[in-house]
């Protein structure tokens, strides 16, 4: 299940109980927007549950050094032990600009911070001199806890194919985007795979979980409707989601025309009338909970390990039983 900021975190709390008790495996706290911290809400779910994994779904790797990254997934991960993933990425522009980061080499930006955190969790003292990463003999100062290296697995969230390639060869994971068509998962894994070759592995060896919009509805036009505004929002939004998504660029300089970052939502419900409903069946698993069920299983036969289903709508119970253990 993937959480953004759609719900109350006390009411979060309760359906990543639900989802634990019916059988889901992990939860992921979105930080893509300025809207909701991920890392709090991370450690409410740890706190309140006993099985399922958390994730960051995913922070980035600008607005905190590693050494607070380590420290932050340190902290998680003794509230769950081997419980927690961390999940980042680059970041996007409009938002990092204006808030006065310069994405410049994104590459080597989550290079180096992958490879510094990874050292710093696993209690190593860590001198790195990078051109985004400085370390000078830092480790993580346990005095009141046993000292032991921590299981956080890194995945990198990545949309384009040289984010996609670096995950292969770095990652422990990579954290597919939603908002795509399954045919984009051909080309993400062929990237994995070249990125996973140069670390003498296999693509099959890297986890490969992918973030899926899903609205379920037993009406079908009210499921998509509730989807078209979230297509509509990221598509005028988010302009690496908007390369990936497949959508005709005609109908993207449209949406593009009546958005930016940030928008009312009045701005979002006018441009959502340029979104037909082929566009949204396209790019989510939107309708019937049958209908829901058929569209995640393509990206599951694409190449995707595990769907992560971002429930649009009120109805999270409802997302929860279409796709729980025992659920035909």
């Amino acid at each position: 299940m993937y959480l953004q900021d759609d719900y109350p975190i006390r009411e979060a709390i309760e359906y990543v109980r639900y989802a634990e008790d019916r059988g889901f495996e992990a939860v992921w706290q979105a930080e893509s927007r300025l809207v909701r911290e991920a890392t709090v809400p991370m450690a409410a779910f740890l706190a309140h549950t006993t099985r399922i994994k958390v994730g960051a779904g995913v922070v980035n790797n600008w607005t905190r050094n590693p050494a607070l990254l380590a420290s932050t997934f340190s902290t998680l991960d003794d509230l769950g032990p081997g419980r927690v993933i961390l999940g980042i990425g680059a970041w996007w522009d409009p938002l990092a600009a204006k808030v006065g980061i310069e994405r410049r080499r994104p590459l080597t930006a989550i290079r180096e911070t992958v490879e510094a955190v990874r050292a710093l969790l696993a209690d190593e003292t860590v001198t790195y001199h990078g051109d985004f990463v400085h370390l000078d003999g830092v480790e993580l100062d346990y005095v009141h806890q046993e000292r032991r290296p921590k299981e956080v697995p890194i995945y990198i969230g990545a949309t384009g194919m040289k984010m996609m390639e670096l995950a292969g060869e770095i990652a422990d994971g990579v954290l597919l985007n939603y908002l795509v068509p399954p045919t984009y998962n051909a080309q993400a894994m062929d990237a994995l795979e070249r990125g996973a070759a140069r670390a003498g592995r296999s693509v099959d060896d890297l986890d490969r979980p992918q973030l899926v919009v899903c609205s379920v509805s037993d009406d079908r036009q009210v499921a998509l409707d509730r989807a078209r505004l979230l297509v509509t929002q990221y598509l005028g939004q988010q302009p690496h989601i908007m390369k990936a998504s497949g959508v005709p660029m005609a109908l993207l300089d449209e949406i593009g025309a009546m958005l930016t970052w940030p928008a009312t939502h009045e701005q979002v419900v006018a441009a959502s009338k340029l979104v037909p409903d082929d566009i949204v069946q396209m790019i989510t698993a939107s309708g019937t909970p049958d209908e829901c069920r058929a569209a995640v299983a393509e990206y599951v036969a694409a190449g995707c390990t595990c769907p992560i289903l971002y429930s649009v709508g009120s109805d999270v119970r409802l997302m929860i039983d279409t796709f729980a253990e025992g659920t035909p």
